[in-house]
């Protein structure tokens, strides 16, 4: 199964290390992080669990809730995760789906033959509160993922999903944004962007992030 971006995110049910979920009743009204690893016990995977963990109260803040995925063994995440507590001096507190039997893999479409016919690439999905897909990335097996530009595009997203604004290349949290080019209207510029902008060209503006 291809999904792309905007598609209604599958809904499943699955073990997992925190007991049985059913995807969008645990979703709620947050948004979310799917992401896959290949394998248990493996070193960078290691590293990306004990990383989210760490970053527990910036997803909190966000209103996002986090869930992983390998098609290991349920007793197998348990003892993975006393690894990854041990190693990383952090309490994984968030649930690894258990997909031996790969239904969520092949409903995400997380097995790639040419990369391997069995085991998951390295997916990450953000999906918001309509269980709608927002971003998709994929790494290869070598590579971990950057959490920093995870929380970047949740904020990117969120803010985006608020205002008439995009985020510019390399925008960080408090950076100026762009007006969106479909908004042409002097009077409606000045109610939404009370703070000014500037005009660079008439089709990129640039105006104080709103929501600070």
């Amino acid at each position: 199964m291809t999904i792309r971006l905007g598609d209604s995110a599958p809904d499943f049910e699955q073990e997992s290390s925190s007991g049985r979920i059913r995807f969008h009743e645990w979703l709620g009204n947050s948004w979310g992080i799917l992401f896959s690893h290949p394998a248990d016990f493996t070193p960078v995977c290691t590293t990306e669990l004990g990383s989210t963990a760490k970053l527990k109260d910036e997803f909190i803040k966000r209103n996002v809730k986090v869930i992983a995925l390998s098609v290991d063994s349920l007793k197998s995440h348990l003892g993975w995760i006393n690894d990854i507590e041990e190693t990383q001096d952090v309490q994984v507190d968030f649930p690894i789906l258990a997909d031996e039997d790969r239904k969520v893999s092949d409903l995400y479409g997380l097995i790639h033959p040419n990369a391997s016919d069995t085991l998951t690439v390295r997916a990450l999905f953000i999906i918001d509160p309509e269980k709608k897909v927002r971003l998709i990335i994929t790494y290869p097996a070598s590579t971990g993922r950057n959490f920093a530009e995870i929380l970047r595009v949740i904020d990117s997203l969120q803010l985006t999903d608020h205002y008439k604004v995009a985020t510019p290349a390399n925008w960080q949290e408090g950076d100026d944004v762009v007006i969106v080019p479909s908004l042409q209207d002097p009077a409606e510029l000045d109610r939404r962007f009370p703070k000014g902008f500037r005009l660079i060209k008439p089709y990129l503006r640039l105006t104080p992030q709103p929501d600070h």
